[in-house]
């Protein structure tokens, strides 16, 4: 990433202030029904737990996420519970064990939710976090237990918390 691709991720993302005397994470339930987050919540932790791709996969396409051929989720994964239909996952993509996709996130005085896009044959390590409005290009590769913030470009491999880009490749 360089100085230029900065605030790009947060140029993507719909902000919806919240008012009242708490943070954002109080106002949930004028973000998204009760019902639909328990729905969504009780999906993802099928998601996690099955060992079976295309149960996977049909479950998110289910949800609202698009899902193209091949995807693989591994165990644990975590898509976003609050907005899944925000998820993108090209065709032959890997999010890896542990790897949570995040379309949300609540703040002080606002809540923020962006797109994640995560594009053919990408690879997501273990254990790594994709924040909202991120796009990982096709062939990237986020190493484990990284924090991606900002786009990784098509063919790059990225590591560290936050990403950056990394010489060789994650799994070469």
């Amino acid at each position: 990433m360089t100085d230029s691709d900065a605030g790009r991720r947060h140029d993507r993302l719909d902000r919806t202030p919240t008012a009242g005397p708490h943070n954002s994470l109080w106002r949930w339930t004028d973000a998204k029904g009760p019902l639909r987050v328990v729905v969504n919540y009780l999906a993802v932790w099928l998601i996690r737990v099955a060992p079976s791709l295309r149960l996977k996969n049909w479950v998110l396409r289910r949800l609202g996420a698009t899902v193209d051929s091949g995807v693989a989720v591994g165990l644990e994964a975590t898509p976003d519970v609050f907005w899944p239909e925000l998820i993108t996952l090209r065709a032959d993509a890997i999010v890896g064990y542990d790897a949570t996709l995040l379309c949300h996130e609540f703040l002080q005085d606002e809540y923020r939710t962006g797109e994640v896009v995560i594009g053919e044959r990408a690879l997501i390590g273990a254990g790594a976090v994709i924040l909202p409005g991120v796009e990982v290009g096709a062939d990237a590769k986020v190493a484990a237990n990284s924090l991606v913030t900002e786009d990784v470009p098509p063919g790059t491999t990225v590591a560290g918390v936050p990403a950056t880009p990394v010489e060789g490749g994650v799994g070469d």
